[in-house]
């Protein structure tokens, strides 16, 4: 029998390390000179190693970066089609979200369920815990007497430094007095609608979107006018003009720029110039929610820098939301807010509302975030999100019916999947339910009955054989959904 030429068997060896998950997807294959030291062969056997593996798509060349280990190919589905971008719905339609999604939260509630595939968040195990435990230990060491005393209004000052040194990243140039310190984006959010908006005023949000921008609207008494959004491009910049040359009232626009909430796209920066100039002409102040930013693949940020709508900002319209609540960790619910224009009055929205954040979560936060462990952590997630967002979506088109679309982001902890044949997710939801799982209803994400048949799942949690058989349920589930009369 004929020896196998060494470079196979070398592509056999990082073809099963990539399969095992020893070479994630988004991780440097090692370097040439790398695999010549390691197995002693020469350059020619090197690079034949890495053009076979790229020729099978398991390896993808970066110029003057070198290979890297592509996500696994073939989900099968067709994409999620963009919405029609005619005119936005009237916000007179505008029905009241309190009681919907209260009523899909309180369901799921009630029981004790083993699957829970409906939050956008990671696993508890991702985040950074012990780095941060000590972080705060040796904050305490430092300042033992901040627990007992008040936090400044805007925030601890080294906190928002270092928020201001990473808003560089996005292109801005932010000072810490610039930064309010929130507890979460929610409340960040809150504090930019009361900023600019009074009960009555209508504020223009991506539909779909996420259902607490819509709690919080309600709760403002304001009114949501949902504007089309494409899961590739985000908000229709054309629709948006439209609703604000045809409808009176409109104080705001809220926009999720990067892996929007739940279709997951990410605007183009054309796109976000354009959007920019557009409620700048108009005198209209445009919300940023940056929760997601920093979860976008690795292989989006080798192409090109992630810039914040803010960082084009010259005129101080845009107010920036974000929080740490997503990409490093939910217990702390810090957030941060710069309000351009409007900062002075989100200062003191904030100390009326809620007054000032305590310290220690902001000092231990700090600490780690000016640290070169936070993006080693950082690019460690992304790189098992890209993993287990793949796996999710191979399970998906495995799984579910013919005719099923799905929509693959390039970052983030959720895929939006339309169900075939205009099936409810809703009624998917309740049979779900009954069986101690638990789905997001695309019905939650919008005032409207558009998204009835979609659905958003969650990616941040590692695939298991017990995810596996919950997604395999549900592709039977919908299965028979979809043979019973409506």
């Amino acid at each position: 029998m004929p020896t196998q030429p060494k470079y196979q068997h070398l592509a056999d060896h990082y073809r099963s390390a990539i399969q095992a998950g020893s070479l994630l997807p988004g991780h440097r294959m090692p370097s040439l000179r790398e695999v010549m030291r390691q197995h002693a062969v020469s350059l020619s056997t090197a690079m034949q190693v890495c053009r076979l593996l790229e020729s099978e798509g398991w390896l993808e060349a970066r110029p003057r970066s070198g290979y890297f280990v592509r996500p696994p190919q073939g989900t099968h589905l067709a994409p999620v089609g963009d919405p029609p971008m005619q005119r936005a719905p009237d916000p007179a339609q505008y029905l009241g979200i309190h009681a919907k999604v209260s009523e899909f939260l309180a369901l799921g509630r009630m029981q004790r369920f083993k699957t829970n595939l409906s939050t956008a968040r990671c696993a508890p195990e991702l985040y950074p815990a012990a780095a941060l435990q000590q972080a705060a230990v040796r904050s305490l060491r430092q300042h033992p007497d901040q627990l007992v005393r008040a936090a400044p209004p805007q925030g601890c000052l080294e906190f928002r430094e270092v928020l201001a040194q990473r808003g560089m990243l996005a292109g801005m140039h932010l000072s810490a007095k610039d930064i309010q310190v929130t507890n979460g984006c929610t409340e960040a959010l809150n504090l930019a609608l009361r900023a600019v908006t009074r009960p009555g005023d209508t504020v223009a949000v991506e539909s779909p979107t996420f259902y607490g921008l819509l709690q919080t609207l309600e709760s403002l008494g304001l009114k949501a006018l949902e504007i089309p959004t494409s899961p590739r491009t985000g908000i229709s910049v054309e629709a948006v003009e439209l609703a604000l040359r045809s409808t009176p009232g409109i104080q705001a626009v809220v926009v999720v720029p990067y892996l929007q909430n739940p279709t997951g796209s990410i605007m183009p920066d054309a796109h976000k110039q354009a959007l920019l100039r557009l409620c700048q002409t108009q005198d209209v102040a445009l919300i940023e929610d940056d929760t997601y930013s920093a979860l976008v693949d690795d292989a989006v940020l080798h192409e090109s820098p992630l810039r914040a709508i803010k960082s084009w900002d010259d005129s101080g319209h845009v107010i920036y939301c974000a929080s740490l609540h997503k990409s490093l960790a939910p217990g702390l619910r810090l957030g941060w807010v710069s309000a351009g224009r409007w900062q002075a009055r989100v200062e003191m929205l904030k100390f009326a509302q809620s007054r000032s954040n305590e310290r220690l979560s902001q000092m231990a936060a700090a600490s780690f975030i000016g640290s070169a462990a936070y993006d080693r952590y950082l690019r460690r997630l992304r790189a098992t999100l890209v993993t287990q967002r793949t796996h999710t979506a191979q399970a998906v088109a495995r799984y579910f019916p013919p005719g099923t679309q799905l929509t693959v982001p390039r970052g983030g902890l959720s895929l939006w999947v339309a169900l075939p044949g205009g099936l409810s997710a809703t009624r998917l939801f309740h049979a779900a339910l009954a069986e101690n799982m638990v789905i997001a209803p695309g019905a939650i994400f919008s005032n409207s009955n558009r998204f009835d048949a979609f659905l958003r799942v969650n990616c941040g949690w590692p695939f298991t054989p017990e995810i596996d058989h919950a997604f395999a349920r549900l592709g039977q589930m919908v299965g028979q959904l979809a043979s019973q009369p409506t």
